[in-house]
């Protein structure tokens, strides 16, 4: 008993701490919060938008960051919503999260990166700290070892984080204004970012290692279905990057392309298979695009759009 009251002041400091930890990295800063936030904001915005057709981009930061909706919605003559949010959180979370937005009419078009159509189990890195963040913990069927692990860890910054999180109180107090990093930014009407991320290392070329995998397979075709119930439709487009035009890359991307036709219309350039080969178009990742290559990947995509939505 008075070895249990000499450590119980520790018990209440440590998790005094952990709350601490937990409250500032899911509900006041760290990249989950600027997330949440971002999530909120976007569910708000999409739910302004009245009319019985929509499209609905989804995807990670590879969709976020690679569309301008206003002019997609003004050629194709429907409203456009870019509900792109992290690749790390896994199709298994993404894809429930947006299934909750959708209405009958809908065109749900998704652009899944290849960090998520390689993926074996369909949880990402960020798959059990979101679920926290949005108020439903476990989203996606997060295997109890990795939930235990992870929402220890949500109390737990490390240094680094620490770190950061201690500059960037500095800089809004000195400046207002100060975004301290993604998903921080304002977005548009049309959920599409307002700031462009420039890269500070030296590019190389992406490589696609292996095609689809049999999990990523089977969770887009349970999305189709549950849309369907829903009345409304999937379409998908391979992801953009700046590639690799190896010949490994190629098969593999081409694999990928036809098991994801087989489920439901796949939009992309039949010869390029949507690999970019000139970095000065992308911002500071393979999937992130600069305002000027926004507008040419939109007008592509509007152009493969419009026969499908016509008909």
């Amino acid at each position: 008993m008075k070895n249990l009251l000499k450590i119980l002041p520790w018990l209440v400091i440590a998790s005094f701490a952990w709350s601490l930890g937990f409250f500032y990295n899911v509900y006041f800063g760290g990249l989950i919060g600027r997330l949440r936030g971002m999530y909120y904001n976007k569910v708000a915005l999409a739910g302004e938008l009245e009319d019985s057709k929509r499209l609905i981009i989804v995807g990670g930061s590879g969709a976020h960051y690679t569309v301008n909706s206003q002019l997609m919605g003004e050629k194709l003559g429907i409203p456009v919503f870019n509900f792109g949010l992290d690749g790390n959180l896994g199709l298994n979370v993404i894809f429930p999260t947006i299934l909750e937005q959708v209405r009958p009419g809908d065109i749900v078009l998704i652009i899944p990166e290849y960090l998520m159509l390689l993926d074996e189990d369909g949880i990402g890195d960020r798959s059990t700290y979101f679920g926290f963040a949005i108020g439903k913990p476990g989203l996606g069927g997060i295997p109890p070892k990795k939930f235990g692990q992870d929402t220890f860890g949500l109390g737990v910054p490390s240094l680094r984080s620490l770190t950061k999180s201690t500059i960037d109180i500095v800089k809004k107090a000195e400046d207002p204004d100060y975004v301290p990093d993604y998903y921080a930014d304002p977005i548009t009407d049309w959920g599409d970012p307002t700031k462009t991320w420039e890269r500070k290392s030296k590019w190389w070329e992406m490589a696609v290692k292996k095609p689809i995998t049999p999990h990523s397979i089977a969770r887009i075709k349970q999305f189709r279905e549950e849309l369907e119930a829903k009345e409304a439709t999937l379409l998908i487009s391979l992801p953009l990057i700046y590639g690799s035009t190896d010949e490994k890359t190629m098969k593999n991307v081409k694999k990928t392309a036809e098991e994801l036709s087989k489920i439901a219309p796949t939009i992309y350039d039949k010869e390029s298979l949507n690999l970019w080969t000139d970095s000065n178009l992308f911002a500071d990742t393979h999937y992130h695009l600069k305002e000027e290559a926004r507008v040419m990947r939109s007008k592509e995509l509007i152009e493969q759009l419009q026969p499908i939505i016509n008909q």
